[in-house]
């Protein structure tokens, strides 16, 4: 039987009742292409001397490592030709990026991460990218901060890349989850995880417990329960994992269950959180929820949001949807 690569993979969907619009079946792989490029950078690390910090700083105030800037360009510079686009926004930058004049214009925004786990790098950890794809609102010709201001309902296909063992690109435009792995010989991207599906009980979760301290009460609870294992309430041992990359830690769930937790932390009360709404949580809640897991800040779906900035933060609960559910009713008793 043939393979089926991410292009066959699209052009079938995009017959199939028209369930995929041509425009958006080249951004999807014009997307794959870049992620292939970043992976290769990845993967050649300080052979092609990309390890290490940039010396510059993020919007978010945050060091930059070398790759964070290669894989920001790559994207950038991979899409705004294709006429797919009426702009970009990147968690690497403060700004919208615009499409240059010379080059046509499309109906869609792109949102990306293009570095995920960043600080994994040069510990040859797994990182990836995250992606988010919305319709850029009827007329507007010029698309301000105020055009990529949309929930993540409005999310017409996300994903992420991860890049490790070996590089996994997966893929959701609103009709369940599928995931291809890149064969480096071919160039290709190879469907080899169709139909994904997270499983809605698990043993697993991952939170960063060094920063329990400054967890809120209902966090604090659902975690003590995990801990306490057989002979708690729950009455039944947990694995605990932290990759410190979100990608790494929603591909497992996605493979064999489990919780990922980013609460808002103490320190920071004025944010709701770490992660960013428009590159991170969004675009994975989309994903997890294909797939049938459920994601939420703690009070309510991350995906009913209505952003007010494009760089926002959220608090993060996904994955199997009983361990979600759990935590988010614990939230709502304290209310």
């Amino acid at each position: 039987m043939s393979r089926i690569t991410l292009s066959r993979f699209l052009i079938e969907q995009q017959r199939k009742a028209g369930s995929l619009p041509p425009e958006l079946r080249l951004l999807i792989e014009t997307v794959g292409r870049a992620c292939k490029a970043i992976s290769y950078s990845v993967n050649k690390g300080a052979l092609a001397g990309v390890l290490g910090e940039a010396g510059t700083g993020n919007i978010q105030g945050e060091a930059q490592k070398k790759l964070d800037v290669i894989a920001n360009d790559y994207l950038l510079d991979a899409n705004e030709w294709g006429g797919s686009l009426a702009a970009m926004a990147s968690e690497e930058m403060e700004l919208p990026y615009h499409i240059p004049g010379e080059y046509p214009k499309g109906e869609y925004l792109l949102m990306f991460d293009p570095l995920d786990g960043s600080s994994n790098i040069d510990v040859n950890i797994s990182v990836g990218t995250i992606f988010s794809i919305l319709r850029c609102p009827h007329g507007i010709d010029h698309a301000t901060e105020g055009a990529f201001l949309q929930p993540g309902t409005e999310q017409v296909a996300a994903g992420y890349t991860v890049y490790g063992p070996q590089t996994l690109l997966v893929l959701t435009f609103g009709s369940g989850v599928n995931g291809f792995t890149l064969d480096r010989e071919q160039g290709s991207f190879v469907l080899t995880h169709p139909d994904m599906k997270v499983p809605e009980s698990t043993g697993e979760f991952a939170i960063n417990m060094s920063n329990m301290r400054h967890w809120d009460a209902p966090v604090k609870r659902y975690v003590d329960e995990l801990l306490a294992g057989s002979t708690g309430p729950r009455g039944r041992d947990f694995n605990m994992r932290w990759v410190a990359s979100m990608v790494a830690e929603v591909h497992r769930i996605l493979t064999r269950g489990g919780i990922f937790m980013y609460p808002r932390d103490a320190r920071t009360p004025d944010q709701a959180g770490k992660l960013r709404l428009m590159y991170e949580g969004n675009p994975m809640a989309f994903v997890v929820e294909q797939a049938g897991g459920a994601a939420t800040n703690g009070h309510q779906r991350i995906m009913e949001i209505q952003p007010q900035k494009l760089h926002e933060r959220v608090a993060v609960f996904l994955g199997s949807k009983e361990e979600v559910e759990r935590v988010t009713g614990y939230h709502a008793e304290q209310q």
